[in-house]
C-alpha cells in the first residue's frame, strides 16, 4: 500500500501532463475590419487572406473579417486598431493625415499618376516602403500597399468640363488634399462616412462622389446616379496595416507564414484590380441606369491645368520632398513653386 501512495501521484501527474500536451492551443484571433462590401476588391482580398492564413497555419491563426462597417466607421477604425480592438485594417491613404502622417496624403493629389505602372513603381518601391515605416511611430505596422485604380466622378448631371461641377455637393473622404482638389474646381466637398453614401446620394444630401468603377458597382451607386465620367482624376489605393504590438508579438514560427501571406494577398489584390474595374464598368453600362461619359484629351487637360495647382498648394503640408521624389521616380520634369 505504501508503494501505491507514491505511484498514484506520479501516474496522476503523467495523465495531467499528457492531457495538456494533447489539448490544442487556443487560436490566435485576428479581427480584420473594413468599411466596404465583401464583394469589392478589398473585401475579396480580405477573404483570400483569411483563407490562406488559416490553411497555412492549420487553424492556429483565425482571421475574422468584418465588412461594411460592421464594427467601425471610417473615422473610428484607426483608433480601434491603435487600441487593439481590431488587429488589421486596409484604410485609404488620406486617413493617416489626421494622425499627423501627412506624407501619405501625397497620394490624394490630383493627376499624380498617368497610369497604374507609374503608381506601382512608387507604392511597391522604395518610396512606398519608406512611407510604411513611418507608421511605426503611431503603434501601427505598415504591411503593404494595395493599388485599387483611379477615381471617376458620378453625379446626377453631366460632368465633362470643370465648369460642370461648379456648385455641386461632392461626397469626399476626410482629407485636406481631397478637399482642396475638389474646391479648386468650384465644387462643394462634403465629408461623409462610406456607410451613408448611398442614402446621401438618394436623398440629395450630396450630388455626386468619386470612386473607381468596382466600388461604384458593388455599392450600386448606379441606382442613384445618372452619370459616370471616366475622369481618372485621382489615384485610389489602400494601406494594409496591423496593430504593431500584436504583429510584433506573433510567435516566431507563425510570423514567416504571416509575412508570406501578406505578400500573396497583395499580389492577389493588385493582379485582380484592373479586371475588377473593367468588369464593373461593363456591368454598370449594362444596367442602362447610368450614362458613361468619356473626356476628350483636351477636356482632361483642362482639368489637369486647374487641379495640378493643388500640388504646389499642398507642398508645405505634405512635404515638398515627398512630391518631388515621386516626380523623379516616375520621370516628371516638374518643379514645384
Amino acid at each position: 500500500m505504501k508503494a501505491w501512495k507514491f505511484l498514484l501521484p506520479a501516474a496522476a501527474l503523467a495523465v495531467i501532463s499528457n492531457s495538456f500536451a494533447q489539448t490544442p492551443q487556443a487560436p490566435i484571433i485576428i479581427k480584420f475590419s473594413h468599411v466596404v462590401a465583401a464583394n469589392t476588391s478589398k473585401g475579396k482580398t480580405a477573404d483570400y487572406f483569411k483563407k490562406i492564413v488559416e490553411e497555412r497555419t492549420h487553424g492556429r491563426v483565425k482571421v475574422e473579417v468584418f465588412p461594411n462597417s460592421q464594427l467601425y466607421k471610417d473615422k473610428e477604425e484607426l483608433e480601434a486598431l491603435q487600441m487593439g480592438s481590431v488587429q488589421m485594417l486596409a484604410p485609404t491613404f488620406g486617413k493617416f493625415g489626421p494622425m499627423g502622417l501627412r506624407e501619405f496624403e501625397v497620394f490624394d493629389l490630383p493627376y499624380l499618376f498617368d497610369n497604374m505602372a507609374q503608381a506601382q513603381k512608387v507604392t511597391q518601391g522604395p518610396i512606398g516602403h519608406a512611407l510604411l515605416k513611418k507608421l511605426d511611430s503611431k503603434g501601427l505596422t505598415g504591411l503593404a500597399m494595395w493599388d485599387s485604380g483611379f477615381l471617376d466622378w458620378t453625379s446626377n448631371k453631366p460632368i465633362v468640363k470643370p465648369a460642370d461641377i461648379k456648385g455641386m455637393k461632392i461626397r469626399i473622404q476626410s482629407s485636406k488634399v481631397i478637399d482642396a482638389r475638389t474646391r479648386i474646381v468650384g465644387a462643394l466637398p462634403q465629408v461623409m462616412p462610406w456607410s451613408e453614401i448611398y442614402q446621401g446620394l438618394q436623398t440629395g444630401v450630396v450630388d455626386g462622389q468619386e470612386n473607381p468603377p468596382s466600388i461604384v458597382n458593388t455599392a450600386k451607386l448606379y441606382e442613384v446616379q445618372k452619370f459616370m465620367t471616366l475622369s481618372e482624376h485621382g489615384y485610389h489605393g489602400y494601406v494594409f496595416i496591423a496593430n504593431k504590438r500584436f504583429w510584433d508579438a506573433l510567435p516566431a514560427d507563425v510570423r514567416p507564414i504571416m509575412d508570406k501571406a501578406v505578400l500573396d494577398a497583395t499580389a492577389y489584390f493588385n493582379s485582380n484590380a484592373k479586371k475588377e474595374n473593367d468588369d464593373a464598368l461593363e456591368e454598370i453600362r449594362k444596367t442602362g441606369k447610368t450614362k458613361i461619359l468619356t473626356m476628350t484629351p483636351e477636356e482632361k487637360n483642362e482639368w489637369k491645368t486647374i487641379q495640378f495647382k493643388v500640388h504646389s498648394e499642398m507642398a508645405d503640408r505634405i512635404g515638398k520632398e515627398w512630391i518631388q521624389s515621386i516626380y523623379k521616380e516616375i520621370g516628371y520634369t516638374i518643379t514645384l513653386r
